[in-house]
């Protein structure tokens, strides 16, 4: 299994696909899902909202995509959001330098190094262009917003990069209005924005993309009262710290100084809870604390989630502590007062950031449920029922003699419950093939039997075993198998 193979069945089977295919000048970096991939999205933004989002009590918001000059001012976007960039001499062809001299000389340089270092190496590497050998300008910044102009005199405004920018703007209004106390966790998603200089392989690096996060709003000093810690706390983790992963409870991590504190152990142990529920395979995962040039410019300690697949490891989480950067900084630039009242103490609050790029959780959950049977010459898309794009497909044996008209019947009563598809045509083996790389868990065929005794044959997408099952508790079985956990 490879990369490759992962793109054939998205395009095949309607997951995702190129935006504007059918044009020549289509940029890159935009892709769109189709019925499968969005239906695989909105079950795991559902399974997002059950178990991270809803078991903390948090709020949710939906916020504005293009936002004020002003936002991005305050929040160190506009003078501090850019990637390092060398454009050749010769063809004038532009490359990311850090991307560039890795995939080049194998040297692993931050991207927020000083530009300086990449030059030098560029120098003592001899690296030249890709495209035509020739040689490169000094490296520059290049700042990675997407600027708009509103209304008739084109007003300077910004796509957002990140959608926790209007959550930190909002947080005044919402913590009164709410009736809020801290911790507590402001939830938004939606699509951001980043003009990448070479996005590539599809899902992995876009331009346009969805975003999932979670911002938790706390006290500094009582960053170890946490009384939910409890439910959390032999949960394991698998932290990688001077170039080994170590394996720890969160309580053990909080111990030994792994982690600062239990606020920060607590949103990893739940984030670690809520992949295994979406069947990546955590024993390919990782925690990674980043070192202070890898950081972004606004955390004071960061970890990423990642995952390894076979284009390597894949950061699918940022988790940082911004303290109170933000607010700070807004309250600067706005002149309105952040601060808030915890137990009759004024506070203005820290932030511990949990930041999912829910595209390349979508190409992992892909990648780790993909596998070929060869015995039994098919491929098998063994993702968890209840992430299904669909949930049980329905199949006449034969058009004729009445099943037809049987299967149709069937459908109607389950559809209105469970993503359901309806299938006539076809050799009845094609049809499960095609149902397997969906991912659907189950099938249902209709046969002369059914006629009969109303039994109809129930087939599983993994075990390919068969059993029949009266019609009257399909809808039962069916809840049983398909609901989230």
């Amino acid at each position: 299994m490879n990369y490759e193979q992962i793109i054939q069945l998205a395009l095949e089977r309607g997951f995702y696909f190129p935006s504007c295919e059918i044009y020549s000048d289509a940029p890159a970096g935009f892709w769109e899902y189709g019925p499968s991939g969005t239906s695989l999205k909105n079950k795991f933004i559902e399974l997002w909202r059950r178990e991270l989002v809803r078991r903390d009590r948090m709020w949710e918001i939906d916020g504005s995509q293009i936002m004020s000059k002003s936002v991005f001012v305050a929040s160190g976007h506009l003078s501090s959001f850019a990637d390092p960039i060398a454009t050749c001499q010769k063809c004038k062809s532009i490359f990311r330098a850090d991307k560039m001299i890795a995939e080049i000389t194998s040297i692993v340089v931050p991207e927020s190094a000083d530009l300086s270092e990449f030059d030098t190496i560029i120098k003592e590497k001899n690296v030249t262009c890709p495209k035509c050998h020739g040689t490169f300008d000094s490296v520059r910044k290049f700042n990675m917003m997407f600027k708009v102009g509103i209304g008739p005199q084109s007003e300077d405004a910004y796509l957002r990069p990140e959608t926790c920018q209007s959550i930190f703007v909002d947080f005044p209004r919402l913590f009164k209005t709410m009736r809020g106390k801290l911790p507590i966790g402001i939830a938004q998603i939606g699509k951001s924005f980043r003009n990448e200089i070479s996005p590539r392989q599809s899902l992995l690096r876009l331009r346009e993309f969805y975003q999932a996060e979670i911002e938790v709003f706390c006290n500094p000093n009582k960053l170890n009262d946490l009384e939910r810690f409890s439910e959390i706390e032999n949960t394991e983790l698998r932290l990688m710290t001077d170039d080994r992963i170590q394996v720890m409870s969160c309580k053990e991590a909080v111990d030994s100084k792994v982690l600062p504190n239990k606020l920060v152990a607590y949103y990893l142990g739940i984030l670690v809870e809520f992949y295994q529920k979406t069947g990546i395979d955590i024993s390919k995962s990782r925690f990674r604390k980043l070192g202070e040039k890898e950081k972004a410019f606004y955390a004071s300690s960061a970890f990423d989630f990642e995952v390894e697949t076979t284009v390597g490891w894949l950061e699918l989480v940022a988790c940082n502590y911004r303290s109170d950067y933000d607010l700070k900084s807004h309250s600067v630039t706005s002149k309105e007062k952040f601060e808030v009242l915890d137990d009759n103490e004024k506070v203005l609050p820290h932030v511990f950031e949990i930041s999912m790029g829910i595209d390349r959780s979508l190409y992992t959950i892909l990648e780790h449920g993909f596998r070929e049977d060869k015995e039994n010459d098919r491929i098998v898309l063994s993702i968890k029922p209840y992430l299904a794009p669909i949930h049980v497909g329905v199949l006449s044996l034969v058009k004729k003699d009445g099943l037809a008209e049987k299967t149709d019947e069937i459908f109607l009563n389950l559809r209105r419950k469970f993503d359901t598809f309806l299938d006539h045509s076809g050799a009845i083996g094609r049809r499960y093939r095609r149902l397997d790389e969906v991912g659907a868990p189950f099938a249902i065929t209709v046969d002369h039997q059914t006629l009969q005794d109303d039994t109809v044959t129930m087939r599983m997408r993994d075990s390919m075993n068969q059993e029949r099952i009266k019609i009257s508790e399909l809808e039962h079985h069916l809840e049983n198998h398909v609901a989230y956990p």
